[in-house]
């Protein structure tokens, strides 16, 4: 009869470690998508000496369409990584992806000495890229594009790069809303084009 209270208690015990070790979903953040990019030792002179920090360049992004990025500097590594990860979720923006697994079109992004270009792909490409401009388009939700690094591999440098790159990117939807015209418009204009003998011969 002694049993039966221990037992008890170690289920409620276990119940209560499982439900915190389970994820939050209902956190407005549930859902965001965190990548260290880069971290790095620096050091500030002052009056007694040397006094060195870390600065942190982080990537988030919903999977959906929304990417930001931030860096943070702090004395301690997880401080600088919380410092960038608050920063890049304040300044994400939207980037219209095609059929939610791809770009709608191509792109060239430059910041400083980093030049970077990002092309749409067939199904099946994958992720075509590295370093710093993989984590934005995995973060991001593109499943099949084609990137490449024709600049400085400085990572803030290609980050920036690639961002440009994205903010160019518009849907047909778009388009047409500033043109003042249907969506079916431009893209039966595009199709008549291309089915065209002269478009074919030329």
């Amino acid at each position: 009869m002694a049993h039966q209270p221990q037992r008890g208690g170690g289920g409620n015990d276990r119940n209560r470690r499982d439900n915190r070790n389970a994820p939050q979903a209902d956190g407005p953040d549930s859902d965001i998508v965190e990548k260290l990019v880069h971290i790095n030792r620096v050091a500030a002179t002052v009056k007694g000496g040397r006094r060195f920090s870390f600065a942190a360049l982080m990537v988030v992004g919903d999977g959906k369409g929304r990417v930001g990025f931030g860096h943070g500097k702090a004395r301690e590594v997880p401080e600088a990584i919380r410092k960038a990860t608050e920063e890049a979720k304040k300044t994400m923006i939207r980037v219209p992806l095609r059929e939610n697994r791809t770009l709608h079109h191509d792109g060239n992004g430059r910041w400083g000495a980093g030049k970077i270009m990002v092309r749409a792909a067939p199904p099946g490409t994958g992720i075509i890229a590295g370093g710093p401009m993989r984590a934005v388009l995995e973060t991001l939700g593109v499943q099949d594009v084609v990137g490449k690094s024709t600049g400085s591999s400085n990572p803030y440098n290609m980050i920036r790069a690639t961002f440009e790159a994205l903010k160019v990117q518009s849907s047909p939807r778009q388009v047409a809303s500033k043109r003042g015209k249907k969506v079916s418009d431009l893209l039966g204009r595009r199709n008549d084009g291309a089915s065209s003998p002269e478009a074919v011969e030329g």
